[in-house]
């Protein structure tokens, strides 16, 4: 059974997922990938993140210099794919509820990409959780408080880590400082994968 941890109401489950299960859920993202190519995206004032992104879902997450929304669609015009039943399941085991998430987030890390603190706050309704499914190298995971400053905590997420953030802890700031290259021999050519699984409407 999975080791859990709990950070500041966020609930970390410790190599939630084994090696198999980590390389058929790979398998189910590049076809992801296939039907909706990562992008590099932009913030509003331009500035190029050190991640790439896509998604699949009813709404794919995006950023540029019209600002952070959802859309029904992908950059290049086509809908994204479906979040795939393996990403779902997960959903449900570390859940518990009927309502499943209607965007799956891609995340590509590479060596030296990193992502500042930030609030998850572009849903319509803060009381559905948010789920974060690693996968490759692992990620220095930095957990703050509800509103900007303060104390902060850090968490090493491995591959196969899945991260709860729900209740109190919804609207924690919270960012990845780092990852440490070769620490996982999953992904071809290193770097991370994280998915982040949110209700949206």
């Amino acid at each position: 059974m999975a080791e859990t941890l709990e950070i500041r109401g966020v609930r970390i489950l410790k190599a939630f997922l084994d090696r198999p299960a980590q390389e058929a859920l790979v398998e189910d993202l590049r076809r992801v990938v296939r039907a909706a190519p990562f992008v590099t995206p932009v913030t509003r004032w331009g500035k190029e993140m050190s991640v790439r992104m896509t998604s699949a879902g009813r709404y794919g997450w995006i950023t540029d210099r019209r600002g952070y929304r959802y859309e029904a669609r992908h950059p290049d015009g086509q809908p994204w794919p479906p979040i795939p039943d393996r990403v779902l399941r997960i959903w449900d085991e570390v859940t518990g509820l009927d309502r499943r998430p209607d965007c799956c987030l891609v995340n590509h890390y590479r060596e030296g990409a990193r992502m500042g603190l930030h609030q998850d706050r572009d849903e319509a309704d803060f009381g559905w959780p948010v789920v974060s499914v690693s996968l490759g190298e692992s990620a220095l995971f930095r957990i703050g408080n509800t509103e900007r400053g303060g104390k902060t905590e850090s968490v090493w997420l491995d591959s196969g880590d899945v991260a709860v953030m729900g209740g109190p802890a919804r609207l924690l700031f919270h960012g990845v400082d780092r990852i440490r290259p070769g620490s996982s021999t999953l992904l071809h050519g290193g770097g991370r994968l994280n998915l982040t699984l949110r209700v949206v409407d």
